[in-house]
């Protein structure tokens, strides 16, 4: 390969194995290539997909990244010991927090709240006060501010700090004064300011937020370090772009100032491919369905528009910046089957890429959904990752005997069967929380499936779900990666300003628009981007007086508070299915900053001038009749546009799988992706029409008389 630069590369993390994915803008191939993830050290497992993707990095024209790393390091509580800097006598507010119960736990009288990520002891409070308008009322005590770091980093030996004073989201001037001195009174420690983060009120939030970037700053810059060391020195003269959890990317550099805005940056590249098939294609509705090695990522894109939130929680710890409404579960293909107290259940542990799921010999035991794919037929142990990877479906096999079949008195098929059903039920109640719970009806969305396992499992979603439509695009596997190949430079700002909705008050606005515009040029600049190729879009957040939660509308200069009302008002009754005649409320305003990239076009595949050949078959299990049949198997790189292949069947691609059962059939679109639809039932034949029909006709020789 020549050093010319002519590929667009994009890398996805995920528990289990790396994604990544290359395209040439030259010649429009796109080229996948799949390896393990590597716990111990994440950066290896990257560069190593890197390497057998590509002959010469110096030909990589843009690189994108997405890593759960900083999420995981959440869930699994192995982020950086964090000191936390607040006002004199608000020390304690990250564990007062809320008196709310979460609604999982409601009927909970067992439930216990996670400790917080901060001990007691590593908490301090500092003079210094400004009132709720901004205006100082104590000044910042900065001998007291420096003693109370220097007793948590030098007496308790933490690297980490955040930083969380009352209203800086008024006015961030205390913060930044105390960001400034610490960091020149201790130039090796890492500090997080929440005014950095986010400009909203709600102290416990905001001090949760800053805390969580606090937790995983050290992890995250730490290992793009290290990745950025190893991409420079094999040759990548570009920058390093980090998707940011709610859509859109930034340079490295950045998301080392604020790492927690890449906290689900993996599942972001997903969200922004769904989007981007959904307006291609003219899709009005579409339901995200990422299933990888670990979990099941879902999301709803509307009319073209992914499903955002500016509030959300992990593991029951609230954060408060942009991210796309992703709901997530432990339910992956490394999900482990177990029994408890004689009831099969399914996640949320997984068996990750080490040990991995029985079938890998690799040292797991434990029976796992690959497994029970394995031993219901729909996965070729020979063909497994395209035949890279050495697995055995009798390892995996016995372990449905072991450890579950005895267990239920079955034997091992409908052990296995079971684990699925168990899976997709797990799964049903997930998205039904993000569409009937919010007045939206799933039988109105295509199904898109995505992720090493979301084409297996998707056909029996939609089933389930009775969605008439399971889209599965070209390289399903590394979707989330071609995602981020979709991806535009994004940053989001956001300020609160609490007061009522007039014309008078808009006016009032364009002050803190015309500061957050400056700080979106200055972002934007940062990151090379062209004027011609910018964007700015701002919204405010509007609600009823009174009223706890508010919606985004968007804001176009020069609007009237009746306009935004009016919007407010069709936006509400479509969320929750009602609107009121009620003054409204400014909460806060926002600002979405673009930089435009290019982006890869959808390419149309050749047409087909017969009908599809399987190169083979097995016996598989049929969800649609209960019942072992013999599947035809495909290869999908023989499948051509037109083709239509009836269920039950098997396509495969080296490194996923789709199935689909005897009641679906399966076509292929102009641009290569695969549609399974509810096959057309057939009409019982009413006798009587069936003699007059027949009356006057030979049956003899078929012939009317």
């Amino acid at each position: 390969m020549n050093a010319t630069r002519t590929l667009k590369v994009a890398v996805d993390i995920g528990g289990t194995f790396v994604d990544a994915i290359s395209y040439d803008t030259t010649t429009g191939e796109i080229v996948v290539h799949k390896v393990s993830t590597t716990p111990d050290e994440p950066a290896r497992g990257v560069i190593s997909s890197v390497d057998g993707l590509v002959d010469d990095i110096a030909a990589i024209e843009s690189f994108a990244h997405g890593t759960t790393l900083g999420l995981n390091a959440i869930l699994q509580r192995n982020g950086a010991d964090v000191g936390v800097i607040a006002n004199e006598g608000f020390s304690d507010l990250l564990e007062i927090a809320r008196a709310a119960i979460p609604v999982s736990h409601m009927y909970d009288f067992s439930y216990q709240r996670p400790a917080p990520l901060v001990p007691r002891r590593h908490r301090r409070g500092v003079p210094g006060r400004l009132d709720a308008q901004g205006a100082e009322v104590v000044p910042l005590d900065e001998a007291a501010l420096i003693e109370a770091a220097r007793e948590l980093i030098e007496q308790h030996g933490l690297g980490s700090i955040a930083i969380c004073f009352l209203h800086s989201y008024t006015n961030p001037v205390h913060e930044r004064r105390a960001a400034d001195v610490l960091r020149a009174e201790f130039p090796g420690v890492q500090f997080s300011i929440s005014s950095d983060l986010t400009r909203e009120y709600r102290e416990y939030e905001r001090t949760s937020t800053v805390v969580l970037d606090a937790y995983i700053r050290p992890v995250l810059n730490n290992y793009l370090d290290s990745l950025e060391t190893r991409l420079t020195e094999g040759g990548l003269s570009r920058p390093l772009h980090i998707m940011r959890s709610g859509g859109g990317a930034m340079t490295s550099d950045l998301a080392k100032q604020a790492p927690l805005t890449t906290v689900l940056s993996g599942p972001a590249g997903g969200v922004v491919g769904t989007t981007f098939l959904a307006r291609e294609l003219g899709l009005k509705n579409v339901l995200s369905f990422d299933v990888g090695g670990t979990s099941v990522d879902s999301c709803v894109v509307v009319d073209g528009k992914p499903s955002e939130i500016h509030e959300a929680e992990i593991d029951g710890l609230p954060l408060l910046i942009p991210i796309f409404d992703i709901r997530t579960i432990g339910a992956g293909g490394g999900s482990i089957a177990w029994m408890d107290e004689g009831l099969l259940k399914v996640g949320p542990q997984s068996a990750g890429a080490v040990p991995g799921p029985a079938a890998y010999q690799n040292g797991g035991t434990e029976p796992t959904v690959t497994d029970a794919s394995f031993a219901l037929g729909y996965l070729d142990p020979d063909a497994f990752l395209g035949g890279q990877m050495q697995v055995s479906a009798e390892a995996a096999k016995a372990a449905i005997s072991d450890r579950i079949a005895g267990a239920l008195g079955v034997d091992e098929s409908a052990a296995a069967a079971s684990i699925l059903r168990i899976l997709i039920a797990r799964t049903v109640g997930a998205l039904r929380e993000i569409t009937i719970e919010r007045g939206l009806d799933p039988r109105e969305f295509t199904l898109l499936a995505f992720g090493g396992a979301g084409p297996l499992l998707a056909p029996m979603l939609a089933r389930e779900m009775e969605i008439d439509t399971t889209l599965v695009p070209r390289v399903p596997s590394a979707f989330s990666a071609f995602g981020m190949l979709m991806s535009d430079l994004e940053y989001e700002f956001a300020a609160t300003s609490l007061r009522p909705l007039t014309d008078e008050a808009i006016a009032e606005l364009e002050p803190t628009f015309a500061e957050l515009r400056a700080r979106a040029v200055e972002i934007l600049e940062q990151q090379h981007v062209p004027e011609s190729a910018r964007g700015i879009t701002q919204s405010l957040d509007i609600r009823y007086l009174g009223q706890e939660h508010a919606l985004a509308v968007d804001y176009l200069p020069g609007e009237s508070a009746a306009d935004l009302l009016a919007r407010f008002n069709e936006l509400h009754l479509a969320r929750h299915g009602h609107a009121m005649d009620e003054s409204g409320q400014i909460l806060s305003v926002r600002l979405r900053a673009v930089g435009r990239q290019p982006k890869p076009a959808l390419v149309r595949i050749a047409e087909a001038d017969r009908a599809a050949e399987p190169t083979g078959s097995r016996r598989a299990f049929d969800v649609a009749t209960d019942a072992w049949a013999d599947f035809a198997v495909y290869d999908r790189g023989t499948l051509l546009a037109g083709h239509r292949i009836s269920g039950p069947a098997i396509v495969e691609e080296g490194t996923s799988t789709t199935v689909f059962f005897g009641d679906q059939e399966l076509t292929v679109d102009e641009y290569g992706h695969l549609a399974i639809r509810r096959a057309p039932a057939v009409e019982s034949i009413d006798s009587t029409k069936l003699t007059a029909a027949l009356d006057g006709v030979d049956l003899t020789t078929g012939a009317f008389a």
